[in-house]
């Protein structure tokens, strides 16, 4: 008997996805696979919006709590994640939910998407090049190899990344880039939103985690080498309040400054997950939400 299709719970920042994958698993006799990068880190519980033991109301969930703040998030390693994960709660007969707002990370548990090698020594060369010669010079050296690529990069670390890709492969790195094909069945469901009303609510939830104790726990991730993370060093918020723990900053400009990166992100977000025409949206305030939802899992 065939597995049942893979059900995306997808959409910007605060637009509810956790839960309405947690509905949707009691409704569906599911499990939640976690896609946002940010709650992979152990301890970023606060300004990740991370669901508490008990919003989860029972549902198993997979792939929360997997990292230490100094490690580094790879999309790669999630796929595989995601996918083993999957195929257990499929065994177990099982609807498999993914959730989550990180768009690349979605795509790769859900898509036809190939992850070419890295070579440390190569990346060390090319990022001692970058520093003899700078950002100019090796973008105009992607342009001649791979211009597709080049057009659509602009920060140092993926033009290295990309120069790193074609002399592994000898293919332009961008010939890697995801298409929009389903490695297994799949299901998306979309939160549309009130543009207006995320960004109150958005603006809202920031001064909750704030006063929940947003900078005690950044401080405490300090301590375990938040500032050394690639990745988690950059989360939304917790970027914000390393500068208030400096003395750069004060915990007021520090929420303001989250609010506004917060908002922006939601923006990008949109962008990215309005661009993929397979996803079928619901209203995210509709009272039917979770029925609308189960009967398209369905």
């Amino acid at each position: 008997m065939a597995a049942p299709p893979v059900i995306a719970v997808v959409g910007p920042t605060g637009s509810g996805k956790s839960d309405l994958a947690v509905s949707l698993a009691l409704e569906l006799d599911g499990e939640v696979i976690n896609a946002d990068a940010m709650q992979f880190y152990r301890g970023m519980d606060i300004g990740t919006a991370k669901i508490t033991p008990a919003e989860r109301k029972g549902v198993p969930h997979h792939l929360l709590d997997i990292l230490d703040v100094t490690q580094e998030a790879s999309v790669s390693d999630f796929q595989q994640q995601a996918r083993e994960a999957i195929a257990e709660i499929h065994a177990r007969g099982r609807r498999a939910i993914l959730a989550g707002g990180s768009g690349l990370y979605v795509r790769a548990a859900l898509d036809v998407l190939e992850f070419p090698g890295t070579d440390p020594a190569l990346r060390a060369r090319l990022e001692a090049e970058h520093g003899e010669v700078g950002t100019e010079a090796l973008l105009a050296r992607l342009r001649s190899v791979d211009p597709v690529s080049a057009g659509r990069v602009s920060d140092a670390r993926r033009i290295i990344r990309a120069l790193e890709v074609h002399e592994l492969t000898g293919r332009p790195f961008s010939a890697f880039m995801p298409r929009r094909e389903y490695y297994q069945p799949a299901i998306q469901v979309g939160l549309a939103v009130d543009r207006e009303a995320l960004r109150a609510r958005l603006a809202a939830r920031v001064h909750r985690m704030v006063d929940a104790g947003l900078l005690d726990e950044v401080r405490r991730l300090d301590h375990r080498g938040l500032r050394q993370g690639k990745t988690a060093s950059h989360a939304l918020g917790y970027s914000q309040f390393l500068q208030v723990l400096d003395g750069t900053s004060t915990v007021e400009a520090a929420a303001e400054d989250t609010v506004v990166a917060t908002r922006q992100f939601a923006r990008r977000q949109l962008t990215w997950f309005r661009a993929d025409p397979r996803i079928t949206w619901l209203d995210w305030q509709d009272p039917e939400l979770v029925v609308k939802a189960a009967d398209l899992a369905r």
